[in-house]
């Protein structure tokens, strides 16, 4: 199973629409997973029209509408891989313990909010991905995104993709 796991995209104030470079990553993977800040509710609309599978939450900057479609924190079982997917997770100290105390039946949490890409794991074996930002990479040197597999409840082949300027 191929994950593309995307945040706060900020579409259409930070971009009009996503890279096309990431529209062919939605067309390959069998699930999406957006850790929040859309914006808007047309790239919802639009994601969920063209993913097979559609995995979000909401973020800060998304308001009422968004909010009434998609949940503050979302829990899936993927080919046997538990994951929670949600937009903030605090500051960085002290996350890994903080996000295993919170998330404690839970593989994998993806979380979105610093645009800063992150890959750790905690002590009880959770790992937390954020994937940055595809459109608004604030002090990062670079927009990006992840891709995953997932197989026998294992997550592997976890990689970080730069997009290329336009």
């Amino acid at each position: 199973m191929r994950l593309l796991i995307i945040s706060d995209t900020h579409v259409p104030k930070r971009a009009r629409d996503l890279p096309e470079l990431l529209w062919r990553e939605v067309d390959a993977a069998d699930v999406v997973v957006h850790a929040g800040d859309w914006v808007e509710v047309a790239l919802l609309d639009q994601l969920e029209a063209r993913s097979k599978r559609l995995i979000g939450v909401y973020g800060n900057n998304d308001g009422p509408q968004l909010r009434a479609r998609l949940p503050e924190i979302a829990r899936a079982e993927l080919a046997g891989l538990r994951l929670a997917v949600v937009h903030e997770t605090g500051p960085a100290k002290g996350r890994e313990q903080r996000c295993a105390r919170d998330f404690p039946d839970t593989d994998v949490l993806v979380f979105g909010h610093s645009h800063i890409p992150w890959d750790s794991v905690a002590e009880s074996g959770l790992r937390l991905l954020n994937p940055g930002s595809p459109t608004d990479r604030r002090r990062q040197p670079e927009h990006t995104y992840l891709t995953a597999r997932v197989r026998s409840g294992r997550l592997s082949e976890v990689e970080l993709h730069a997009i290329p300027p336009r």
